[in-house]
This record gives structure tokens, sequence and C-alpha cells, in this order.
């Protein structure tokens, strides 16, 4: 790698991160026109106006410029087959940071050739998102103790029920579904707690906070001993329907399941059957299978789910947390070490 790295950017970024990319790490050149980038319609809008339509000859500048970077900050358009567009126009292309945790997706559908995928390396933005995604996670799953629903419905009928009796989170055992950044954050603040958590693993290394640990193909048998699932798991091949019609049959009637990881982790079918009986007592989705989630879904209108439209990482410091992360990665690339948060090109995660 040269002594300094040009850098295209080409997903909104405010002028003073770009400024900070650059203060942090004086060998890199963010290379920007904002005229080039969609306005943004609230803080961390990494796609911007889907009205925004280039010129003929912005569109000719963009493709410059993009054609002329060692790196790019952002997908083009935070759109896969513009990914793929610019690393074929690009030989010289080296790195790709991706704006979402779960970047790993929007690489595996550019469709890129084995040659693209090992010249150029693609990092995400993972871990930038593990104390907002915790709370959300926390946020359900207390809902879900508390019942939630019962409080709301019992308010909209102006009613002043008997008292009864509500579940305390730190005397119950929670399933964590990935041990990666997000998947840990949860499991150190549940276990300051008092929640005894359980944690999936495939190389049964040791999490703190995490009293044991299974593998993911033995959910059906676990299921039954806990009182609350947290899914942070990403969408892959090996993750799909993870949590399964024959995992949610063993649930403990009542569960609470919170997803932040990928909706294609749950079989949804299963998952709305489970919520109509009570199997799941209180379900916290912030994301789905399929975004957006389609009005004609009976998720919407199933009185224990709480549906977030993939919004609980959105935060005031989101954008400059993903630049200091860029710009301590961009440190990492020139002074020839590893790179944090890089996409596996096998599993793409």
């Amino acid at each position: 790698m040269s002594e300094r790295l040009r850098v295209a950017v080409v997903t909104p970024l405010r002028e003073e991160l770009c400024e900070l990319v650059e203060q942090r790490e004086p060998r890199v050149e963010m290379v920007r026109d904002q005229s080039l980038l969609a306005p943004v319609r609230y803080p961390a809008d990494h796609r911007g106006d889907p009205a925004f339509v280039r010129t003929p000859e912005q569109r000719q500048r963009f493709a410059e410029m993009i054609a002329g970077a060692d790196a790019l900050f952002g997908l083009p358009d935070d759109d896969a087959q513009e990914l793929r567009k610019a690393v074929a126009a690009n030989p010289g292309l080296r790195w790709v940071h991706t704006m979402a945790a779960g970047g790993g997706a929007h690489v595996k559908a550019a469709g890129l050739t084995d040659e693209e995928l090992n010249r150029v390396t693609f990092t995400t933005s993972a871990g930038v998102h593990g104390g907002p995604l915790m709370e959300f996670a926390l946020f359900g799953l207390l809902a879900g103790a508390k019942n939630l629903p019962r409080l709301q419905a019992d308010a909209v009928r102006h009613e002043w029920p008997e008292r009864w009796l509500m579940n305390q989170l730190g005397e119950q055992t929670v399933l964590v579904l990935g041990l990666g950044g997000i998947g840990r954050e949860v499991a150190r603040v549940l276990d300051a707690m008092g929640t005894r958590v359980i944690g999936t693993s495939r190389r049964g290394e040791p999490v703190d906070g995490v009293s044991e640990l299974v593998h993911p193909d033995d959910l059906a048998e676990v299921v039954g001993r806990v009182n609350g699932i947290v899914v942070t798991l990403p969408g892959t091949a090996a993750t799909e329907k993870l949590v399964s019609a024959a995992v949610l049959d063993a649930v403990r009637p009542g569960t609470t399941l919170v997803n932040v990881g990928r909706g294609s982790v749950i079989d949804e079918d299963a998952l709305v059957g489970a919520l109509r009986d009570g199997r799941i007592g209180f379900a916290a989705l912030d994301v789905v299978a399929v975004e957006p989630l389609d009005r004609d879904n009976p998720l919407w209108d199933l009185p224990n789910v709480l549906i977030s439209p993939h919004n609980a990482t959105l935060t005031p410091a989101e954008e400059q947390r993903i630049a200091e992360l860029f710009a301590d990665n961009a440190t990492r690339l020139l002074d020839g070490r590893e790179l944090r948060n890089v996409v596996d090109i096998v599993e793409f995660y």
C-alpha cells in the first residue's frame, strides 16, 4: 500500500466527519463532493433520499471518483449492484468499508468473482451498534417480563385491575443466540442484573457473563429451560431459520423473544403460530425476514408483538462512531496491521 490512502466517500457523510477521519489519520485523503451524494433524511442515513438522481455530468464525476480511489467509505448509493460495478471498474481498489454491522450480506449480494473477493478487503461497522442494540434487547426482555401488552390493554380500556404478578428479569434465564460484539454486550449487562445467561457457540470458548455454552444445533433441547431468547446472529446460510418450528415448539410457554440480528434467523410463519398460542408470550422485533414488513403481514396485528423498523441502531452518535472506526482501520491498513471487522468471504458475515 502507498504512503497515502485515497478514499472515495460514496455514502452520505457530514463534512465535519470527513475532516475528523483526516485528522485522526493524516495519511488519508477523503475525496468527496457533497453535491454527488443524496441528501440525508435523518442522521446516519446511509442511503440518502431515494428521490435523488444524478445528472449525466454528476454520474460521470461520481464514477471517476470511484475509479481513482484506493478505498471506498460505504457502498455506492448503499446498493450491492453498484458495489459490483465499482469493484469491476477499479482494479486498484483494495478496501471497502460498509456502514452496516451486517455488511457481509451486501457483499454477498454483489455477486463478486473470487478474484475480486480476494483482491478487495471488506469491513463492516460491527461493534458500533453494540450499545444501542443491547439496550433494545434489554428493553424487549423487560417489556416481556413486565407484560407490556397487558399494561397497554388495560390503559386502552381505562381499567384498573386487581394486582397481578410481574416477573423480574434478574431472576430469569436468557438464551443469547450469537456471542459476537452485540451478544457479548447483552450477556454482560444481563449478568450484571443477576440474570443467568446461556449462549450459543460453535467453538465453545468461554465468554464473560455467560454461565453455559450450547451448540446452535441443540437449541430445541435448551429453549425449554429459558424465559427469554435474544437473537443477535447475522443472516447466513448457517443461520437461516435457526429458530425453527421445532425450536419454537419446544419453548417454555410465555417465553420472550427479541431479535436484533437478522430476520432470516427466525421461521416467521412458525413464530406467528407461537405468538398466537402463547408459546411466545411477547416478541420485540427490530428486524424481519423481508423489509419493509408487508402491510398485510400478521405480525402487525398481534397484540404481543412490538415492531421496530430496523431502527434500534440509530442514535445521534452512530455516524461519528463509524467514522472513528474507519479512521482506526485506515491506520491499521497503512501500517500493515490486521483490520477490524473483516468480512468472511465464505460465510459473508
